[in-house]
Order: structure tokens, then sequence, then C-alpha cells
């Protein structure tokens, strides 16, 4: 296994609206896929990779979340709470900077699962991190190797692993952010508001040709729906 980030962000706090009905009651964090929750299949993909510390946002059915982490015993969970009011993702982030450290971290959305290829995917995100050429390393899939890539919005890569987003309807963009990255945590300082999002971060760090990603050679499943929670159980069933 490659060394890399031991602690990491796993952002759960989301209301999950296109999950519903499944979501009326629980939060789409627990949403069962093939009998275990989302967020249990991302945090055994991070201690798969070495991560022994995960801080975990929380919102909605914010109890239920902390009951439920509370019982894993195969790595030190921290919470940030997130009760008061959602902060989007870059202020999710940032809220809980105190508890992330100054380390380079995984980030990992609760909606995101996929079939390893030869190549487990967090070893292949590992391989490619060099925080000398880069502050966010994005792990990516290339269209037509995953449930969840439609449209044609994605990303471009350079022959040095540099992203640039595209959104040319007449060239779909070959490749995806699923939603897992490394990261430096002081890439979000500085932001005057408590909520904001990410995006504008990204788009400042492609500017400065700091952005970069690696494409997974698994097969990627985004559980954003009842119909793709139910596409992704037959998979792994």
């Amino acid at each position: 296994m490659i060394p890399g980030p031991t602690t990491a962000m796993v952002l759960a706090a989301g209301l999950g609206t296109r999950m519903r009905p499944l979501t009326d009651h629980r939060p789409k964090a627990l949403i069962p896929v093939a009998g275990r929750a989302l967020v249990d299949r991302v945090l055994d993909k991070l201690v798969e990779a070495g991560v022994e510390r995960a801080v975990v946002n929380v919102h909605h059915h914010a109890d239920q979340v902390e009951a439920h982490l509370g019982q894993r015993k195969d790595l030190e969970i921290l919470f940030s709470d997130e009760r008061a009011g959602l902060l989007d993702s870059g202020g999710g982030i940032q809220h809980a900077r105190p508890l992330l450290g100054e380390d380079p971290i995984f980030v990992a959305n609760i909606d995101s699962l996929w079939l390893e290829g030869e190549t487990p995917a967090l070893e292949a995100l590992k391989a490619a991190w060099n925080p000398e050429a880069m502050d966010l390393l994005l792990l990516l899939v290339r269209r037509g190797q995953g449930i969840g890539f439609e449209g044609p919005e994605g990303f471009l890569l350079d022959e040095a692993g540099r992203m640039t987003h595209s959104t040319s309807p007449t060239a779909p963009a070959p490749f995806a952010n699923i939603g897992f990255g490394i990261m430096k945590p002081q890439i979000l300082d500085g932001q005057a508001q408590p909520a904001f999002s990410i995006l504008p971060v990204w788009h400042r760090l492609q500017g400065e040709g700091r952005l970069h990603g690696v494409a997974m050679d698994g097969f990627w499943m985004h559980v954003g729906d009842p119909a793709a929670r139910d596409e992704a159980e037959a998979r792994l069933g």
C-alpha cells in the first residue's frame, strides 16, 4: 500500500432530496446498498487506503449518523456539526478545519461507489499525488465506465494531469469527477462567508495549474436517487 493521507473529510450533511422517499426518515448516508450503508461503504474504502481518522459532517438526521458510526471501531470518527445550517461543500470542509489538521487529506462524498479495476482506485490516487505540483487532485472516471456520467459536462486532462472544466455540447468531456480527492486544507483559508461552494476554489486552482486529476480503471456508480441505488445493488450483488 502506498503511503497517503491518514485523515479524511467525509461529506455526509446533505438533505438527500433526490433520494426521497428513502430519505424522508433517515439520512442519505445511511441508505443501504446491497446490505451496507452508503457511508460505511465509503469508510471501508478509506480504511483500506490507510485512513485512521475520518471527520464526518452531519445535519439531516444527524443523531442517526452519529449513533450508527459510533459503532465502528476500525478508525477514529469525529463529527463536524452543521445542525445549525448547511455550509455547502467548501464551507463544510472549512468548518471542520480544527479537526482536520494541516496535512493533506482525503475528501469523499458518500454517494460514490465503485467496482475496482486492476489498480485500486485510491491507490492510483495516492500514487499520483504530488504536493509540489498540485493543491487538489481529483479521482476521475472515463466516460462509459460508470453510472451517472450523462451530459456533455466534465473535464479534460493534459499530459501533466492538469484539469480543465468543459461544458462543450459538441465535444462531450472524456472524464467526470467522482467525488473523491486529495487536497491541501489550506486552499479554503481566507473565505469570508461561513457557507460557500468549493467550485470557485477549483476554478482558481485550474487557472493556477494546481488542479489535477487521475482516472480510475474501475466502474463507478453515482448513487444519487432510488433508481441508481437499485442499479448499484444489482452490480454489487
